[in-house]
């Protein structure tokens, strides 16, 4: 392979501050290259045994601290302190050191070693671990007390309301604080209700624990059978049987919103505080919105104060009202939201537009709205492409940077993370491989030295991925730059020939194809879902066999989704069906790729059957599936760029978007795509 004949080219003139490696050492061969991938496998299974045995014979390996630190990994929690202290000084400077430091900060604040903890903690590089943040911001506190504790206490209410597992770090420094008074009994039984909105019961019972620790078999009965628990008279404080009430109804209302609503309008209002009804309708409201239901604003409206309900409620009530042209409380609702959600792309943009619907759009309001759309217009994203087209450009692709020199490329190449990275992937180490390159790329610079590389050192690492055909690191890495837009390796075109040839050949765009396939797989030839989906194009194996047949290819077997050709002609033949079956409409095929043609058919339109024609980029927006949504505007983005890039023409976003309306009865839908 490339990858192996350049990594044993590395080998022989690499030295570095970090863990180096001598030509003899770095040398590797087939049975050592199945030692380490024999360790990956024990590692995964908690082989310890099988681990220890096989250590010894990867010494000198490239991937020598890979296989040390699955080792060590599988033991921790009985190994010493010498012993773990041993392996971070033996591969200083790695991803393996500090990734095992941090596996090390979580079990020592799990067993509240502080004194360890705290020497520790200083050393740690990455702090991409909200659990192990939470853990020393708790020392803090203890450290401390309440005094100075404002500060700290923001920021493990961030951390612990994004938390969704059950972690032990911030659900420590939650009761902290708590204790302290630094946080209220409202903090905690807000944590509770999303997690019970999340589905996340043990994270829900670990916030009750701390201010309601007599609670916790009630709250089993209001989260697993809310509707008898309604029905019962409650032996529990006033405060307590409130909020029980307030995530039995939340339960509810995440499957019935209108039975919900029924319910705490018939019977609960009365007996819950302001905030609680606020809450409650915003969950309503939100639920009722993700169905496309016109209701969803008349719960909205029950809200008096839009503060009153979280970003995520405020969202669905702008989504909401875009969908019936209600830009006046599309404002509002932006308005209400956080400083930080007001500011991402988004928000931004539709604020922007919603100026722009006022009734009298004064010289001052067109500025504040040119201002809005300038401040995030580039060829980056989605709603900066758009805010670009309102500011009257089309979209093209940016001039490329000065190309990477020769030494930057070399320092590159000798940039020991990379090579340990590019050889993990050529072996079949994908999660192994992928983790390393975003470490090199994050916190080591070419010099491997610790710091985040500048962008002309990034863009040497994404020439790099891309003459290794590592397209995803190639994409990934250029995405990091801040100032350098190099269009080549954020939406390379690999297998151009037999991309451009089966489109042509099926009548189909192949900046749509190209802006399916790095969206689906980022290009890895041998990608897999957690669901089955496999290849460039992420198709599953009921879908292949099915369009296989409607496309007339002979004697197909899911097997043959892993050949690049096989998977391209099955993916883009499965997509002309889709866009043929929604009258071309790109963003209707891309959702219907991504969640199937039945929901796409059902987000086109209310539940009657009749609904408005929407804005491509409104109708986009109100796709319930979060993962659908960024999807449908990702795939749009990225064919916008690849047309610009393909046919050297400005383009327009806007007008692959379209008009979405409700679908035309006489319409031929293939009732029968799966």
């Amino acid at each position: 392979m490339k990858f192996r004949a350049i990594v044993s080219l590395f080998a022989g003139v690499l030295t570095c501050c970090v863990f180096s490696l001598s030509s003899a050492a770095a040398s590797s061969d087939a049975r050592s290259d199945a030692v380490i991938t024999d360790m990956a496998q024990a590692f995964k299974q908690g082989d310890k045994r099988r681990l220890s045995n096989l250590l010894p014979q990867v010494k000198g390996h490239l991937l020598e601290p890979w296989a040390a630190y699955w080792e060590l990994r599988a033991r921790l929690d009985e190994a010493s302190s010498d012993e773990i202290r041993a392996f971070l000084s033996k591969y200083a400077g790695t991803y393996q050191e500090d990734r095992l430091r941090n596996d090390w900060l979580q079990l020592l604040g799990n067993r509240r070693d502080w004194t360890n903890f705290e020497a520790e903690y200083a050393n740690y590089r990455m702090k991409d671990d909200r659990e192990v943040r939470c853990y020393a911001l708790a020392i803090e506190l203890i450290a401390k007390g309440p005094r100075n504790g404002s500060f700290i206490a923001e920021e493990v209410k961030r951390n612990w309301f994004n938390m969704r597992e059950a972690e032990d770090g911030c659900t420590l420094a939650a009761d902290r604080l708590y204790d302290y008074k630094l946080i209220s009994a409202l903090d905690i039984w807000r944590k509770a209700r999303l997690m019970v909105e999340q589905s996340r019961p043990v994270t829900a019972r670990n916030a009750v624990e701390i201010v309601a620790p007599d609670a916790l078999g009630l709250l089993k009965e209001a989260y697993g059978n809310p509707q008898p628990f309604l029905k019962k008279s409650l032996a529990a404080p006033q405060r307590v049987r409130q909020e029980l009430v307030v995530m039995a109804l939340i339960k509810i209302a995440i499957a019935d919103p209108d039975a919900a609503a029924k319910m705490l309008k018939t019977k609960w209002q009365p007996y819950l505080s302001t905030e609680e009804r606020h809450w409650l309708w915003g969950v309503i409201g939100r639920q009722s919105a993700m169905q496309l239901d016109d209701e969803a604003l008349v719960y909205f409206d029950r809200v008096a104060h839009d503060k009153d309900l979280n970003d995520d409620m405020l969202g669905w009530k702008a989504r909401a009202a875009l969908r019936v042209g209600k830009w006046q409380t599309v404002e509002a609702a932006i308005d209400a939201m956080s400083p930080e959600a007001r500011q991402t792309p988004v928000w931004v943009y539709w604020r922007a537009r919603a100026l722009l619907a006022r009734k009298k759009v004064t010289p001052q309001i067109q500025q504040e709205a040119n201002n809005a759309f300038e401040s995030i217009a580039s060829a980056r994203g989605f709603y900066e492409q758009l805010a670009s087209e309102e500011l009257g450009r089309k979209i093209t692709t940016p001039t490329a940077p000065i190309a990477v020199t020769a030494e930057e490329m070399e320092a590159a190449k000798r940039n020991v993370s990379l090579q340990r990275a590019l050889y993990a992937l050529s072996i079949g180490l994908r999660q192994e491989g992928v983790r390393e390159w975003n470490y090199a790329v994050s916190f080591v610079n070419m010099q491997g030295q610790s710091g985040a590389m500048s962008d002309r050192e990034l863009q040497a690492a994404a020439q790099l991925a891309c003459d290794n055909q590592v397209w995803d690191r190639c994409i990934n890495t250029s995405e990091r730059t801040k100032f350098d837009f190099n269009a080549e390796h954020r939406f390379p075109m690999p297998f151009k020939d037999a991309v451009l040839a089966r489109s042509k050949e099926i009548n189909l765009d192949p900046a749509y194809v190209y802006g399916l396939i790095r969206q689906e797989s980022r290009f890895v030839m041998d990608a897999r879902s957690g669901v089955g989906a496999s290849g460039l194009m992420q198709v599953m194996p009921a879908t292949a066999k099915w369009t296989a047949k409607k496309i007339g290819l002979q004697g197909f077997s899911a097997d043959q989704l892993g050949n690049r050709d096989t998977n391209i002609a099955i993916g883009t033949g499965y997509l002309k069906l889709v866009l043929d079956s929604f009258d071309g409409a790109m963003p209707l095929a891309a959702a219907a790729y991504n969640a199937g043609p039945s929901r796409a058919r059902r987000w086109r339109a209310p539940k009657d059957g009749d609904g408005p024609n929407l804005e491509g980029a409104i109708w986009a927006e109100n796709i319930p599936f979060s993962e659908t949504r960024d999807y449908v505007k990702k795939v749009l983005s990225n064919t916008t760029n690849y047309a610009a890039l393909i046919t050297g023409q400005p383009q327009s976003l806007k007008s692959r978007l379209g008009i979405v309306g409700p679908r035309n009865a006489v319409a031929a839908d293939n009732l029968e795509l799966p």
